[in-house]
């Protein structure tokens, strides 16, 4: 099983919003064949596994472990409870149970049905922890949120009157900043943040670029910014217009809900992980209503005496970790 999350740790950020998956096929003590889901739509960890096993025949005397409940619905793929019965495997192994409610007990008693062994809740608190992301998403109804900002040393995350780039943090920071967005679905920002900062919003480190999302009213922000380029889809959130331009979707919402609605699209529409990464208003806002899981914060040797103040909030550090000139802080709701 420990084989199984090596693997299935593989798919970071390649196969959102599925869950990481790693397969093992084990004969005689021995493994002879393993798998992992490498990319969203493409095959599941327990095919490419049992694919790969040469003579079909020694799979009847084999046992496959799994960090996750086979699925036995059909979804980008066929179940893969459908190929463990016909290829003759008899014992299975499973680390965590499925909360999706498509499956959620189902994939173990259909192969319970066929007769075939099953042991569950093998390194059970390990696989769930591999897959917070997509456990969370399914027992709360709604993604994961993560804000995220840096500020300097004396609590400001801009500069007033800013007229060029200007980098807060050091190269490590950045690596685990990109980290971060690597590993979630849709990355929101708010209008100022564009106009003034242009971004991009893209993964530069690890190539596994989020869904970006925009939070602009009233549609100031002009189509020639980066953040509207090819490199991945974005959603516009707005007042005034629902439609698709090219790989720029408009997604009108109300003014009065702006975050539930766009957190409610976000459930709606399977994303299960949303990182806000500004502007101060726009993490003002997740906070004023308390709707966040998790904060990360750069904190940087800069100080800037003015600017823009970084947001108040409660809650309680759970990782401090130090980046040469940078410390990040991880914190939790109180």
């Amino acid at each position: 099983m420990r084989r199984c999350l090596e693997l299935a740790s593989k798919g970071k950020g390649s196969v959102n919003p599925n869950p990481l998956v790693g397969c093992v096929i084990v004969q005689d003590s021995k493994i002879i064949s393993e798998g992992f889901h490498e990319r969203f739509g493409g095959a599941h960890a327990e095919v490419n596994a049992i694919t790969k096993v040469n003579d079909k025949k020694t799979l009847k005397d084999s046992t496959l472990y799994v960090n996750l409940e086979p699925c036995c619905h059909h979804g980008k793929t066929p179940p893969c409870t459908d190929l463990i019965i016909s290829s003759g495997i008899q014992n299975v192994v499973i680390g965590s149970k499925d909360p999706n409610s498509k499956v959620n007990g189902k994939g173990i008693k259909r192969l319970q049905a066929n007769k075939i062994k099953v042991t569950c809740d093998i390194l059970e608190k390990e696989c769930i922890e591999l897959n917070y992301l997509f456990y969370f998403f399914h027992s709360n109804t709604r993604p994961f949120i993560t804000l995220k900002w840096a500020e300097s040393i004396d609590g400001y995350t801009a500069p007033y009157n800013q007229n060029q780039k200007f980098w807060m943090t050091n190269e490590k920071s950045k690596k685990i900043a990109h980290q971060i967005r690597s590993e979630r679905n849709i990355i929101l920002v708010g209008n100022k943040t564009v106009i003034k900062d242009n971004p991009f919003l893209t993964d530069r480190y690890h190539n596994n670029n989020p869904i970006r999302a925009l939070i602009d009213l009233n549609l100031k922000v002009n189509l020639n910014h980066n953040i509207f380029n090819t490199d991945t889809k974005t959603y516009i959130f707005n007042l005034v217009k629902s439609e698709i331009n090219d790989s720029n979707i408009f997604v009108k919402i109300s003014k009065e809900n702006t975050i539930r609605d766009i957190i409610k699209f976000c459930y709606d529409n399977n994303y299960h992980s949303l990182l806000v990464e500004g502007g101060a208003y726009t993490h003002n806002e997740f906070i004023k209503i308390g709707l966040w899981d998790e904060i990360v914060i750069f904190k940087t040797n800069k100080i800037l005496n003015t600017g823009t103040k970084a947001p108040n909030f409660s809650g309680r550090i759970v990782e401090e970790k130090q980046l040469d000139d940078n410390i990040k802080f991880k914190i939790k709701p109180d």
